[in-house]
């Protein structure tokens, strides 16, 4: 059959898994057997900038915009018709022409901490080494752990865990959404509390992003989910305001309980020794009003920091 939509993809095993998962989502969106998920709505693989970059953090080549821009260029062209990203590496800016259409629901937000040897980040010995590439999750360790050592660690997850094996480190923090949607939840040791860090905002969820000529189709009404768009709003509102990106760590961690929405919102030093919090909750939240939401508290922080939010230079 003629496919009905073309779907782009970054090709690392967790980018083509969570891909899989919302093409067959999208498959029954569109009224249709998932079992023929690759005949209605095949993958494309397109590979990115950062994909190619496993040696240096993602700021000394550009930015977030590494993991996104051949895929969107992709989609501006034609060559597909949506694209699957993982929320926390799409940049704060909206591309003209394009636009995020629908967020299906949102995987565990949290951090894990992954090691062979220790249960939790406070079990780690003096002077071990952490491996990240997160400038967030650097500062964050540091903050209750200043002895560590931090080594620079980028790759797919499979890279990162041999890495692990290897005792290129002791431990490693990984988004707890990828190891779960990968089958690899086995090798978490324990959670990072969103509650006392929070997660970079939009972790764990995935965005569908189309051409914004193609907005009003009934098949990404039934693939969004309210929820987790009014979670992500209210962090993504914190992103811009802080115009959070490689160069910054900051995190937003937004949850709902009955009617209300409470976001808490954090920025960091990136030796982590000096932290700014914002948290808040709101009631009966809306899109717009939980996105004011984080913009407001962004802003805050932002006010109080100034220019200390920009840590990237001392990290070179």
């Amino acid at each position: 059959m003629t496919p009905l939509l073309k779907i782009g993809t970054r090709g690392s095993r967790l980018a083509t898994t969570q891909c899989g998962w919302v093409q067959r989502q999208m498959v029954t969106a569109l009224g249709h057997d998932p079992a023929l998920s690759h005949e209605v709505a095949p993958l494309v693989i397109i590979t990115t900038q950062g994909d190619r970059i496993q040696d240096r953090r993602l700021i000394e080549a550009g930015g977030k915009q590494l993991f996104t821009k051949e895929i969107e260029d992709a989609l501006l062209n034609g060559d597909v018709d949506v694209a699957v990203h993982s929320l926390k590496d799409m940049p704060a800016e909206d591309i003209p022409g394009l636009s995020l259409c629908a967020f299906p629901v949102r995987e565990d937000p949290r951090d894990a901490f992954v090691s062979i040897n220790y249960r939790t980040l406070e079990d780690l010995p003096q002077g071990a080494k952490l491996g990240t590439a997160s400038l967030r999750r650097q500062a964050q360790a540091l903050a209750v752990r200043p002895d560590l050592e931090v080594v620079m660690l980028r790759g797919n997850v499979d890279t990162r865990l041999s890495k692990l094996e290897a005792g290129h480190c002791d431990a490693i923090l990984l988004a707890a959404a990828g190891l779960k949607r990968m089958g690899l939840e086995a090798h978490i040791k324990s959670y990072i509390d969103p509650d006392l860090f929070p997660c970079a905002p939009g972790q764990g969820a995935l965005a569908v992003q189309c051409r914004t000529a193609d907005l009003d189709q009934a098949w990404i009404r039934r693939l969004h989910h309210v929820e987790t768009h009014l979670q992500i709003s209210a962090e993504r509102g914190a992103l811009v305001a802080l115009e959070a990106s490689c160069r910054t760590a900051v995190g937003a961690y937004a949850k709902i309980e009955g009617d209300a929405l409470t976001l808490f919102v954090e920025a960091l030093t990136a030796d982590g020794r000096t932290r700014w919090q914002r948290r808040e909750t709101i009631s009966a939240p809306t899109v717009e009003s939980a996105h004011a939401l984080g913009l407001r508290l962004g802003q805050s922080i932002r006010d109080e920091a100034g220019d200390r939010l920009i840590q990237y230079q001392a990290q070179a």
